[in-house]
């Protein structure tokens, strides 16, 4: 089995797939083996029909589920192992079609207020102005963030597919994000491990969502995924168009004539976030748990102005510019 992973890990790494794919198809190939206490390279199709069987039947996994093990099984006979006919035997479940929860305004603001942490908020915060899915909120850079005037976009390194692409920098989200540096200091990543060394693990993400929601008294399902359903939804509320929504999910195109046309950089970002939208009353204000905005002391501004170009880090910044620079003190 040793041989047979590192042939099937070297031939997905040479076809440029997704690192959580790779994993996904050499966990379904272990879980195979374990199963029938074989290599699978020595299993016949109707052995493994029988092992999604029993992922269906005994194992009661969702069909989405079943269908990455099947496609973990065809990539091994069509592109390891050289049996492209047996590929072609192993089937593909037909996947219910299910509408998502979406949650409305009132209980996205809810959420968001009943993560417990700075940091949970201002993650559920990003993740819901921004449409990110969870893995491209989890690996956010500082440097991401070009908050010029002219700009105001949120970048996206290496989304679904491995592409990247530009989405919306509210100015609410740009705010407790002022905030939330001026509390944490991020070097590279906006949400770090506990160590610093790597970016916040996506279980640990996906925890944040789940006790914020039981704590909000919303329903679990759906997930941190949900924000981004939301995020797309209030925005076709608000009235824009579903191929711009397309184009900020970093979705593809949305019929083949759609991909002649264009939009402009400038168009796309200048879309109001649905963060806008929600209560304008809500994080105006700090509380005295620390909630939202820290209150401003007296003379001086709320927000920090601070812009962030392209490339640069808001690491490098010492101090924030709360208004013009203090006059220097007097030799005694």
């Amino acid at each position: 089995m040793s041989e047979l992973r590192e042939r099937m890990s070297n031939t997905m790494c040479l076809r440029g797939m997704a690192a959580r794919t790779q994993e996904a198809y050499i966990g379904a190939l272990v879980e195979l083996a374990k199963y029938s206490h074989r290599s699978p390279a020595d299993l016949r199709v109707e052995e493994v029909q029988a092992y999604l069987l029993h992922l269906i039947r005994d194992k009661k996994l969702a069909y989405a589920s079943v269908n990455q093990a099947s496609c973990a099984f065809r990539f091994l006979y069509r592109r390891v192992l050289g049996r492209p006919e047996a590929g072609l035997d192993i089937p593909m479940a037909k996947v219910p079609k299910r509408l998502p929860q979406i949650l409305s305004r009132e209980e996205v603001a809810r959420l968001i207020d009943s993560a417990r942490t700075l940091r949970g908020r201002t993650l559920l915060m990003t993740t819901y102005a921004a449409g990110l899915r969870v893995s491209e909120v989890c690996a956010l850079q500082v440097g991401d963030i070009e908050s010029a005037a002219d700009r105001m976009c949120l970048k996206v390194r290496q989304g679904k597919g491995g592409k990247d692409r530009y989405t919306l920098l509210s100015p609410r989200l740009l705010a407790a994000l002022r905030a939330y540096w001026r509390d944490t200091r991020p070097r590279l990543w906006w949400f770090p491990n506990r160590a610093g060394t790597d970016p916040i693990e996506i279980q640990t993400a996906q925890r944040i969502d789940y006790a914020a929601r039981h704590a909000a008294g919303i329903a679990p399902e759906g997930g941190i995924h949900g924000l981004r359903h939301a995020f797309a939804t209030h925005l076709l509320e608000a009235g824009v168009d579903l191929y711009r929504i397309g184009r900020l999910l970093g979705q593809g195109p949305l019929s083949p004539t759609s991909r002649d046309l264009h939009l402009a950089r400038s168009k796309l970002t200048g879309t109001t976030s649905p963060l806008e939208l929600l209560d304008p009353h809500r994080w105006a204000t700090a509380s005295d748990s620390g909630r939202g905005l820290p209150p401003a002391r007296a003379g001086v501004p709320r927000q920090a102005r601070l812009v962030v170009s392209p490339g640069q880090s808001l690491a490098g910044h010492r101090r924030l510019s709360h208004g013009p620079p203090r006059r220097p003190r007097r030799d005694r």
